[in-house]
């Protein structure tokens, strides 16, 4: 205990704690999209596809953060936004387009890190290593998520409309499509500030658990937006204090606690599971 106590009192543990408070909140309050959109799957390969593009900024210009982030950027655009376009023309359904283009990219992304000598290096953008989260990393994951946080409750009211009724959206005068672009594009930034903390296979369960959870507990789009970043903010800093003593990696314990918060909310939710079953 003291051992942890002395922990706590490090710059290194403090500002991953700081860490895990904003990346969860963000990445559950944006968890919603991917919810209400039922494109978690979809989201899942994107993440996937963040590699190509971290491989390509250290090829062009070595270990530099900010390069490393927009390439990671660019990659995930390149592959979301693609695909969405790929399936626009008609020639081929967008879980096809981005099942094709995602794996390409992960492949040539990895062939590029091993050919570069970095194989153990890619462990931690898969699976992530919040401990090693820079000054930086903490304020590019700060106002990514303020970004995103705000851009949702400007726009919320249309952005209901579209989500559930894409056709009356368009028949409104909603920019359906420029919306659907935002969205893709949100989601991928949100997903490239929280590679540090998480990892490129991991990131899928913050993004999702969170508004999954609450979806469970109500049926109001406004809960799952805000209970979805409280979900994920007190999960993730709960892991952060689990993690320690158990000697736990932090990033997968940020999804074990969120599935388990899953789980509880599934048994004792008011539309499924035991108490379901009671009535």
């Amino acid at each position: 205990m003291n051992d942890f106590l002395q922990f706590l009192g490090e710059p290194i543990a403090q500002r991953s704690l700081w860490a895990c408070a904003v990346i969860g909140f963000s990445n559950g309050f944006v968890s919603a999209l991917v919810v209400l959109r039922r494109s978690s799957l979809q989201i899942g390969t994107i993440s996937c596809a963040l590699l190509p593009g971290i491989a390509l900024a250290i090829l062009l210009f070595g270990f530099m953060q900010w390069s490393i982030l927009i390439g990671a950027v660019i990659a995930g655009l390149m592959v979301g936004l693609g695909s969405l376009f790929i399936s626009r023309t008609g020639k081929a359904d967008h879980d096809t387009a981005l099942s094709i283009l995602h794996t390409t990219a992960f492949a040539l992304g990895y062939i590029i890190l091993i050919r570069l000598g970095l194989q153990q290096k890619v462990d931690d953008w898969l699976f992530g290593n919040i401990m090693s989260m820079s000054n930086t990393d903490l304020r590019v994951a700060w106002a990514t998520g303020a970004v995103a946080v705000l851009s949702i409750t400007i726009l919320y009211r249309p952005l209901l409309i579209y989500l559930f009724d894409p056709r009356a959206a368009t028949a409104m005068g909603i920019p359906t499509r420029a919306f659907s672009y935002g969205i893709f594009t949100l989601i991928i930034l949100v997903l490239v500030s929280s590679l540090q903390a998480v990892g490129a296979f991991l990131t899928l369960g913050l993004m999702v658990a969170p508004a999954a959870t609450m979806r469970l507990l109500s049926d109001r789009a406004s809960h799952m937006f805000w209970g979805g970043g409280l979900i994920g903010c007190g999960g993730s800093v709960l892991a952060f204090f689990l993690s320690y003593p158990l000697g736990w990696h932090p990033g997968a314990t940020i999804i074990v606690v969120l599935g388990c918060i899953f789980l509880l909310a599934w048994l004792f939710s008011p539309k499924c599971g035991l108490l379901c079953h009671r009535r």
